[in-house]
């Protein structure tokens, strides 16, 4: 099962977005949200607000434990960009590109592993006699 969040959007670049996401990426969501309290980047924010909201998406709608939910995607793609100019000598303009954008947060439930049965394929697995490369001697 699948719970996304999504913010559209936000000011702030896609490339200093995912320096943020990199760090929280292998976290589980509950870990995430306290350690971006202690990041001191502008992104953090609202990557905390989306991982909070796919985190009651999942409690909400569809009862699942929070703690048994993982990050199965962080994507974070470029929004519309914000077009400025800059005035400079001889009548002249630079043009601002004021980027913005995009972060959707997927989680799924993480299945545990002791209540399916262990299944040992021992039968298809060759066993080798005599030495490690499987030569007759």
């Amino acid at each position: 099962m699948e719970i996304a969040a999504t913010a559209k959007n936000i000011r702030v670049s896609p490339q200093k977005v995912r320096l943020v996401v990199d760090q929280i990426k292998q976290m589980k969501p509950q870990m995430a949200i306290t350690m971006l309290d202690y990041v001191n980047k502008r992104a953090a924010l609202p990557i905390k607000k989306v991982v909070a909201s796919a985190l009651a998406n999942a409690k909400h709608n569809f009862n699942v434990d929070e703690n048994s939910l993982v990050f199965k995607s962080l994507q974070v793609t470029e929004g519309r960009r914000f077009k400025r100019w800059r005035p400079i000598s001889r009548g002249r303009a630079h043009s601002i590109l004021k980027r913005t954008s995009h972060i959707k947060v997927v989680l799924e439930v993480k299945e545990d592993k002791t209540n399916s049965p262990n299944k040992s394929n021992m039968s298809n697995k060759k066993k080798l006699k005599g030495g490690q490369n499987g030569s007759k001697s």
